[in-house]
C-alpha cells in the first residue's frame, strides 16, 4: 500500500494492487491483474495510472542509487 493506510492503490481497498508489498508477497504471480476485482474502465484506468506513477518513482530511485554507486567507484 503506497501510503500504508490500508486503502490500496488509488484508494480502492486492499487486494487491488500488484501484490508486491509485504501482504501480497506470497501471492505475487505475474503482474496481479488476475486477482483484481472487476472495475469500470474509468476505475481501472485510474488504478493503472497510479501504478505507472509508482513504477516511474521506483525506477527513478533505482537510477539515482545506481548513479551514486558508480560515482563512488
Amino acid at each position: 500500500m503506497p501510503r500504508f493506510d490500508g486503502t490500496g492503490p488509488a484508494g480502492f481497498g486492499p487486494g487491488t494492487g500488484w501484490g508486491r508489498g509485504p501482504c501480497g508477497a506470497a501471492m505475487s504471480q505475474g503482474r496481479g491483474l488476475g486477482r483484481r476485482r472487476f472495475y469500470s474502465k474509468k476505475e481501472e484506468s485510474e488504478i493503472l495510472e497510479e501504478e505507472i506513477k509508482e513504477l516511474q518513482e521506483e525506477l527513478k530511485a533505482i537510477q539515482e542509487r545506481l548513479s551514486e554507486i558508480k560515482g563512488q567507484e
